[in-house]
């Protein structure tokens, strides 16, 4: 990777791109929190001309490939992995999908693990060990 004058960078895929600039400054996604493990699907198959003249035409072209990438069920986690994008970055783009109808998230069930005194006996037993 050989830096540039201009402060950016550029490796063999291009220029990079801030996180920032692809959430337009936000660091937090809008509306209810999505966990890593939580499961995002696309609610309907729409082209991305479709799109572009509709209400979602504020839509960058990183929504579109969170989009493209959701056809079928998927975890935030391993959807960032596959984008190759910070999960902070793939979070506010999965809310702004999600406030335009576009995808559906569903959360991980609660296992009943936060008990404490479960956690504090998984601490006394990884101290014995």
């Amino acid at each position: 990777m050989t830096p540039r004058r201009d402060g950016g960078s550029r490796d063999s895929r291009g220029p990079v791109v801030r996180p920032y600039a692809v959430t337009s400054g936000r660091t937090k996604p809008s509306g209810a929190a999505i966990d890593m493990i939580a499961v995002v699907s696309a609610v309907r198959s729409a082209s991305v001309t479709e799109l572009d003249t509709g209400p979602e035409s504020a839509l960058g072209p990183e929504h579109f490939r969170v989009l493209e990438a959701c056809r079928l069920p998927i975890a935030v986690a391993d959807l960032a992995a596959d984008l190759d994008l910070p999960i902070g970055v793939v979070r506010i783009l999965i809310a702004d999908l999600r406030e335009h109808g576009l995808v559906n998230v569903r959360q991980p069930a609660m296992s009943g693990l936060a008990d404490i005194a479960i956690l504090k006996e998984v601490a006394d037993a990884l101290r014995k060990l």
